[in-house]
């Protein structure tokens, strides 16, 4: 099902991209859910190495299967794929709730985990037809930071939710959680999203055929994504120990404080893509944030150093740095592809961005333990200086794909 986006309403266009922001809280339920009944698995004598394995499964299956999502995405639009990869998470979901609940063993728990990151690719990699196809070049900035909300709103959710349940009802019903953030995207995919119609060529600056073969812009907003996603993984893995361990405060308290971090930071992404939208750029509000985020990390690693009041304060405006690029290089990404590539041009951001936490995450975790935690945000901090040499200019001029109306 196709839409031309010259017959759609602007309140129509924001709501399917609002189903869209939807949907790709799917993928942070299948794959950060599980993280926090780690604490109730462990109370219940599950070894905590276990346990952290199992929490990395679905990221596992998300990784090997999100380039073919994305090649799927291409060829057969959104919510098609969309539908059937949600189907595929919730399946995985309730069978971690069925493991979990008949005690079926951690061979049969993992193997649900690993189908729910198997069928979460295409929700984490779509949206970049979307937000190109119906919204005219000076909104896409914008649309593109509601539609990357997504995971920081998700893990708000988990994170006020799951560990709560998992204390005070079991983890079978936590888990619980992801099962109803999967139903409701597939609602959303089900009810709220069409595609847009293929225009006969794609923006007036993305190549033809290829896009990685006739410039080396894909690869360099890679490149940068790369380290600046380092940060984030730092600050989203290790801030809930930081804060427990290093300063004193209670599970609850620190929970909390991670939601309104996580709340701040999806407001970021927005802000960052409406100033990316005013400047006509999306290259140029990326050096800044990349400055931002080297700045506010070393701020973090002195204040943490000297035990200074303000380093939680500090570590809530490292953290929506750290996060601010990522609509930013999606829209640039979905732009140049065109429709035709946007979601395996997508599929590639993500995997490099998620490989790289996961080969990262466990080496920060062991200089955190023989360096302490000041001087680990300090390294993290040279991350994105290293980034600022590989962003690059925008192509020019950038143009519409597709007529999109006025406002109405």
């Amino acid at each position: 099902m196709t839409i031309e986006a010259a017959t759609l309403s602007t309140r129509r266009r924001w709501a399917i991209l609002v189903c869209a922001l939807v949907a790709a809280m799917t993928t942070t339920a299948a794959t950060s859910g599980f993280a926090y009944v780690i604490p109730a698995l462990h109370d219940g004598g599950m070894s905590l190495s276990s346990a952290a394995t199992l929490a990395a499964v679905p990221t596992v299956g998300l990784t090997v299967a999100i380039i073919a999502w994305g090649l799927a995405l291409d060829r057969y639009g959104e919510r098609r794929i969309l539908l059937v990869s949600i189907l595929i998470t919730l399946a995985g979901t309730i069978g971690a709730v069925v493991a979990v609940a008949t005690d079926a063993g951690t061979v049969a728990l993992g193997a649900a985990l690993l189908v729910g990151g198997l069928g979460s690719g295409a929700a984490n990699g779509a949206s970049g037809r979307i937000v190109v196809g119906f919204f005219p070049a000076d909104q896409r900035g914008t649309a593109m930071g509601v539609r990357q909300m997504a995971q920081p709103l998700g893990i708000a959710v988990l994170a006020l939710t799951v560990p709560v349940i998992a204390a005070t009802a079991g983890v079978a019903a936590a888990l619980a959680v992801p099962v109803a953030v999967t139903a409701i995207g597939l609602l959303a995919v089900y009810f709220g999203i069409v595609d847009p119609a293929l225009p006969a060529s794609g923006p007036a600056t993305a190549p033809t055929g290829n896009p990685y073969r006739s410039s080396g812009y894909l690869w360099r907003i890679h490149g940068f994504s790369v380290l600046l996603v380092i940060g984030q993984s730092m600050l989203w893995t290790f801030v809930p120990a930081w804060l427990i361990t290093g300063h004193g405060w209670t599970p609850l308290s620190a929970g909390v404080l991670v939601t309104v971090t996580q709340v701040f930071a999806a407001g970021g992404r927005i802000a960052a893509g409406r100033a990316s939208d005013l400047w006509g750029s999306r290259m140029r509000p990326v050096r800044v944030i990349a400055v931002a985020a080297a700045l506010t990390m070393a701020a973090l690693a002195v204040a943490d150093q000297f035990g200074s009041v303000l380093a939680p304060a500090i570590m809530v405006l490292a953290t929506i740095a750290t996060v601010a690029d990522n609509g930013l290089a999606f829209t640039a990404i979905a732009e140049w592809a065109g429709p035709s590539w946007s979601g395996r041009a997508l599929g590639v951001q993500n995997t490099a961005q998620y490989v790289t936490i996961a080969v990262t995450t466990p080496i920060l975790g062991t200089m955190i333990e023989r360096l302490g935690y000041p001087a680990v945000f300090g390294i993290v901090a040279a991350a994105p200086i290293l980034a600022l040499p590989l962003i690059p200019r925008d192509p020019r001029p950038r143009e519409e794909p597709v007529d999109v109306p006025g406002e109405r």
